[in-house]
């Protein structure tokens, strides 16, 4: 792959022509822009991150997680320009730090944009329910793999590139090298046991609604195809640092709301900091009175300690990136992986688990499966009987977003995205709402 085509400034379904970008405001600050703005990131304050529906406004949504992220992303990417320039010479000031902290941040900021209420007990719901329900009865090949592993990675590219700002074509209509940094799985749901190797492989990245697109963007980007029939591709070299930077955050932050919780001692929060910290630094933090503060003082040296560890390791393996020989995480490359590894370790036993949030994600299993049988079953009975819906079906469809969309003219496929739409994209205390009030439990 080439730098030159990988920092591509064409937006994804506009056609190829100068942009009218005022200095020193760019197309990636203004692709950073158009995400801040828009509707989906907004609902992210209400979505789970760790404690569903927390009443506590210290513990962090996906809003939060996602702003930290692109901080982190930011500085993930400033600090690559300096390798990139240094491995490709002559790209004439493209690999400035401002340009790729900004894409990286960019694509760091929408990564959960497609997230379902509840966190990933959301999508666990989401496939279960299709699993079970015969709702992909009518429906073949991977757009039914799209359904059955319904993923929110995939689900964000579609909210990127059709649902916001839709019928644009391309959604937001944001540039090929954020949208490229943004996917971190770059191949479709259903492909050959070699296409789906690799970190690139472990999940897909794009639906069959999003194909044509996708393929639009790897060719703009020049990403190398995997040898198969199906579509997939290596990743981006910045998808790289997109997932560092979410690596960094939820290791390190999810465990920070376990210890706020009272889920973690402050001696199991502080072991793991521990490997990080220089001496000096370490008893600096030991002398803070507030352990609250003492913590976070840790967590701001550790940080930074990870990012510069991660930028050495795109560093070292910068050159196999770009052949498609290198397709594992940057975290397994790191020389403290088992210490980084710990902090996920702890959060899954003691915070993950802990009764409050496997409590919520319970309810979330009945609340999404009881939305997606209403809306979905709503949809494909005003299709299969046009004029002649129940009126329980004409009430249910009349809460649908607002659309002109003849769903009798729709594809089973395409009935059935309209629902899963509806709610994945759906806030968690909406979501918990919406179901009481149709299933008769509460009153507005």
């Amino acid at each position: 792959m080439d730098w030159n085509k990988l920092l591509s400034t064409k937006r994804l379904g506009r056609p190829a022509k100068p942009e009218d970008a005022p200095p020193p405001r760019t197309e990636f600050t203004r692709d950073y822009d158009r995400i801040i703005f828009s509707s989906a990131f907004r609902r992210l304050q209400d979505k789970t991150q760790v404690f569903p529906l927390a009443k506590s406004d210290y513990v962090r949504t996906r809003l939060t997680h996602s702003l930290e992220v692109a901080s982190v992303g930011r500085s993930l990417g400033m600090l690559a320009a300096e390798v990139v320039d240094r491995k490709q010479p002559g790209l004439a000031g493209l690999a400035n730090p401002h340009d790729l902290g900004t894409i990286v941040a960019t694509a760091c900021l929408a990564h959960d944009i497609g997230n379902p209420p509840f966190g990933h007990a959301g999508e666990s719901a989401i496939q279960e329910w299709f699993e079970s329900s015969g709702a992909v009865n009518d429906i073949n090949g991977a757009e039914r793999q799209d359904l059955l592993k319904f993923e929110g990675n995939a689900q964000g590219f579609r909210t990127l590139c059709t649902l916001q700002q839709a019928p644009q074509r391309g959604g937001l209509q944001l540039t090929c090298s954020v949208l490229g940094a943004f996917t971190k799985y770059p191949r479709a749901s259903e492909v050959a046991a070699e296409q789906a190797r690799g970190i690139s492989g472990k999940k897909f990245g794009f639906m069959q609604s999003e194909v044509e697109l996708f393929r639009e963007l790897a060719d703009e980007l020049g990403l190398k195809r995997k040898p198969g029939v199906a579509d997939a591709w290596h990743r981006h070299p910045l998808a790289f640092l997109v997932e560092a930077a979410d690596d960094i955050c939820y290791h390190v932050m999810d465990v920070e709301d376990g210890f706020k919780a009272g889920c973690i001692s402050f001696d199991e929060i502080a072991a793991l900091h521990q490997p990080w910290l220089s001496e000096e630094r370490w008893k600096r933090g030991l002398e803070i009175d507030d352990v609250g503060r003492r913590v976070e003082y840790f967590r701001a040296i550790t940080v930074d300690a990870m990012v510069r560890a991660f930028v050495q390791a795109f560093d070292d393996k910068h050159d196999d990136i770009l052949s498609g020989a290198f397709d594992d995480e940057l975290a397994a490359c790191i020389p403290l992986s088992k210490e980084l590894k710990a902090f996920k370790d702890l959060a899954k036993r003691k915070v993950y688990s802990a009764r409050p949030v496997v409590e919520i994600e319970a309810c979330g299993f009945e609340v999404i499966a009881g939305l997606l049988e209403a809306f979905v079953g709503a949809i494909d009975a005003r299709a299969r009987n046009r004029g002649t819906a129940k009126a329980r079906t004409r009430t249910l469809l009349s809460l649908l977003p607002k659309s002109n969309v003849d769903v009798s003219q729709l594809s089973a496929y395409e009935r059935t995205l309209l629902g899963t739409d509806f709610v994945s994209g759906m806030t968690d205390s909406f979501a918990v709402e919406l179901y009481q009030r149709i299933r008769g439990i509460s009153l507005p």
